[in-house]
């Protein structure tokens, strides 16, 4: 299950490159983890290039705004890609008539694209970022619409696969929820984040803009996700430090204890293998 450690400084000199996952690990989507973004300024500040690689639906200037306003400061990453980033290379591959079904804060997404918004039922494909409502919302309450499309063989892009947030105390459902609802009535998919190759490829390729050439050997993924965080970073084959108190806490956390068997266990049904492990980056 990988080797606790109990601060960042014991293996942030054996790499060049951290790819950090944000929700869950820098903040719970309503205030921020203060010695996250001082563990991650302190790295830097020995050298460390910080990319912060998130599954927000949002373009990264947008994200770098609700870092802000969260209290996560600009000093503890050096670059920002977003699921938002690169799902708008598949939308502007797609057809050029889209729906976009989730908030109308997320309009940024198809912005400037050659694509037109229309109604759901002119659309050739759906741009999903989330729900309109996920303070009360289900896949099911979409399961009309999300039907009509699939019998009509619309794809859906999908700009964030997580499939659970933590706002706060309170699990959200996720744009990735409604993508595999959709999967599973037998329509398309298509998703670029996390877990996807395509949002590692950026996050390299900002790292390399930032500091030039560097092996993968030297690159550390650090999250908290099980399909996102952790798998796509060990399928990129990456180092991992996973961190514990997140998501997954209910599964092997007790009275804010880590129950370390109950932790092994858990990473053995998942098959995964962090190289490292921690509660909470400090």
């Amino acid at each position: 299950m990988g080797k606790r450690i109990e601060s960042f400084r014991e293996i942030g000199g054996h790499y060049d490159v951290a790819l950090c996952d944000v929700w869950g690990v820098l903040h719970n989507g309503v205030s921020a983890y203060k010695e996250a973004s001082v563990a991650l300024e302190a790295a830097r500040g020995e050298g460390l290039t910080v990319v912060l690689i998130t599954n927000s639906p949002r373009i990264a200037p947008k994200v770098v705004e609700q870092l802000r306003q969260i209290g996560v400061p600009d000093s503890a990453y050096d670059r920002i890609v977003t699921s938002g980033d690169v799902t708008r290379r598949l939308i502007a591959e797609g057809p050029k008539k889209v729906f976009l079904l989730g908030p109308e804060r997320d309009i940024a997404i198809i912005e400037g694209l050659d694509v037109v918004r229309v109604e759901a039922e002119e659309a050739e494909s759906i741009v999903c970022t989330g729900f309109f409502d996920d303070e009360t919302e289900t896949p099911d309450d979409y399961t009309d619409m999300l039907t009509a499309w699939s019998a009509r063989k619309v794809p859906l892009i999908c700009a964030n696969p997580d499939l659970v947030v933590e706002r706060g105390h309170r699990m959200i459902p996720c744009a990735g929820a409604m993508a595999a609802y959709y999967d599973r009535l037998g329509g398309e998919t298509r998703i670029a984040g996390k877990p996807h190759q395509p949002i590692y490829e950026a996050s390299i390729a900002a790292a390399r803009d930032v500091r030039g050439e560097f092996p993968l050997s030297r690159v550390l993924a650090i999250g908290d996700g099980m399909p996102t965080d952790v798998r796509g970073a060990l399928d990129y084959g990456l180092d991992l430090l996973y961190i514990s108190h997140g998501i997954h806490a209910r599964e092997y956390v007790v009275e804010g204890h880590t129950d370390e068997a109950a932790l092994g266990a858990f990473l053995a049904r998942e098959q995964a293998s962090p190289k490292w492990w921690m509660p909470r980056l400090a």
